[in-house]
């Protein structure tokens, strides 16, 4: 679904002190990556911990028996029952036999979720992120110097994006360059980890057994207090179509409204953003970025691209052979072969037993987020 769609779907709120495949780009060209970010560069957004990180998450299949109607003992305020519908957006992650969806219902409160994830040969530590303000999405491995950690939300922002902090060594790390950018692990990545930037009901279509995270109180956040959050209500809504450039700074390209949902592809130095209406109208691309050969399209359980898929973006080299993919029902086609937009995993086929390779570590975000990251970024269809 259309992130716009996406945002107003959450419920009903005010623009407030404002904090598929994912992940960043990996450092502006030129930059050194060991270099610590200066300090005048991080803005407070909030409190340190004052946007609580999940810390010990619930899962279950759904959000049916949920009820939150009772007087919050802490605030005294009411709290609607949070809805998980199939049009909800959500961060889906599979890892080993077992697949897991992350709404965003709960990010735009938490933004950060710590979670340990069973994996072949055992238990793994997953790190699921998301900032409201830039609307990018990051899943990585949370281990820092090999041992695993625990992230919060530092409250400061770098280039109006989410920054994390380590509680193991105290480094502040940029969300989309899942790069530590000041402290003692300043210049060290994480490894990222495959996920989807999808609807509830399209990835339970891809994986009928995902199991959902369930919003605090059942799911414990750092600060170990119960939460005040009502999961019904976003309070981004009417962000993603103002002018406004995350809780401040200036935006002077006039290609794109910064609001525009696009998907960024980096190779070799050369970068490209694939806005969300005019994947939508192609309905393929098939393209090159920096000699890299990249098919774009959206993902999602319809045939006719009405607005409500996901970008998304695959290699076009399989088996050392190049190319040229069409749709059809939904699916990706190539070489006689079908398959999942969503997922890249083959369907039937010659090549089925080939999944598609993603060509961005970048879930969707918004144009002025992947321009501050990417400034030499050109457009598709500019």
């Amino acid at each position: 679904m259309n992130r716009r769609r996406w945002l107003a779907l959450v419920g009903t709120g005010a623009v407030g002190s404002l904090a598929g495949c994912t992940v960043g780009y990996r450092g502006t060209p030129g930059e050194s990556p060991a270099r610590p970010v200066p300090e005048r560069e991080l803005v407070r957004g909030a409190a340190r911990d004052g946007i609580p990180a999940i810390v010990d998450p619930v899962f279950g299949t759904d959000w049916d028996d949920i009820e939150f109607d009772a007087q919050d003992p802490l605030s005294g305020t009411y709290r609607a029952k949070p809805r998980l519908t199939p049009e909800s957006p959500v961060i889906g992650v599979v890892r080993g036999e077992e697949a897991r969806a992350y709404p965003l219902a709960v990010l735009n409160w938490h933004e950060i979720v710590n979670d340990t994830f069973p994996a072949a040969g055992g238990d793994a530590p997953l790190l699921v992120t998301y900032c409201p303000l830039c609307g990018s999405a990051v899943t990585a491995v949370r281990r820092v110097d090999d041992v695993v950690t625990t992230f919060g939300v530092s409250g400061l922002l770098y280039r109006n994006d989410l920054v994390m902090y380590d509680a193991r060594t105290e480094s502040l790390w940029s969300q989309i360059e899942a790069r530590a950018i000041r402290g003692p692990k300043t210049g060290t990545t994480l490894d990222l980890v495959p996920s989807s930037f999808t609807t509830w009901g399209d990835w339970t279509d891809e994986h009928p057994d995902s199991l959902v995270l369930r919003p605090p109180p059942e799911s414990s956040t750092v600060t170990g207090r119960t939460s005040t959050r009502n999961y019904d209500v976003n309070p981004y809504l009417g962000y993603e179509s103002v002018d406004q450039i995350g809780i401040g700074g200036t935006y002077d390209d006039d290609r794109l409204h910064p609001k525009t949902e696009v998907l960024g592809i980096e190779h070799d130095g050369v970068a490209t953003a694939y806005p969300y209406d005019r994947v939508a109208a192609a309905g393929v691309v098939n393209d090159e970025v920096g000699g890299l050969p990249v098919v774009v399209t959206l993902a999602g359980d319809q045939e006719t691209l009405d607005g409500t898929g996901q970008l998304v973006a695959y290699e076009r080299t399989v088996r050392g052979r190049v190319h040229q993919f069409t749709r059809s029902q939904g699916r990706l086609v190539a070489a006689g072969t079908r398959w999942s937009a969503l997922t890249g995993r083959g369907v039937d086929g010659p090549l089925a037993d080939e999944s598609l390779v993603p060509a961005t570590d970048v879930s969707p975000l918004f144009f002025f987020a992947w321009l501050a990251f990417a400034p030499d970024t050109t457009v598709y269809g500019e």
